[in-house]
């Protein structure tokens, strides 16, 4: 990811402070195995594309997907205690 950004021109201090822990990549990776588990990863997908729109209801799918997201992260931070903070952390990026 590093090396993408810093071929991009992006400065290596800055990439480097954006860039998510390895804890908050396992999460997210956990997060796309349960919605691809439960046959919901294109949906919300799609919802997440749609929230970013510039349409009246993009705030809707902005909010849907959010929420989905939110009770994903609930049940990995029960099933992986561990791994808590990182899903709080992911969590609070999220408008819920």
């Amino acid at each position: 990811m590093l090396e993408q950004r810093g071929r991009a021109g992006e400065d290596p201090a800055v990439s480097l402070a954006d860039m998510p822990s390895v804890d908050q990549l396992v999460v997210r990776e956990l997060r796309d195995e349960l919605l691809d588990a439960r046959g919901q990863q294109a949906e919300f997908l799609l919802a997440r594309l749609a929230g970013r729109a510039s349409t009246p209801d993009a705030p809707v799918h902005r909010g849907n997907a959010d929420r989905v997201e939110f009770e994903l992260l609930r049940e990995i931070a029960e099933a992986y205690p561990e791994l808590a903070e990182a899903v709080w952390e992911t969590a609070g990026e999220l408008a819920v």
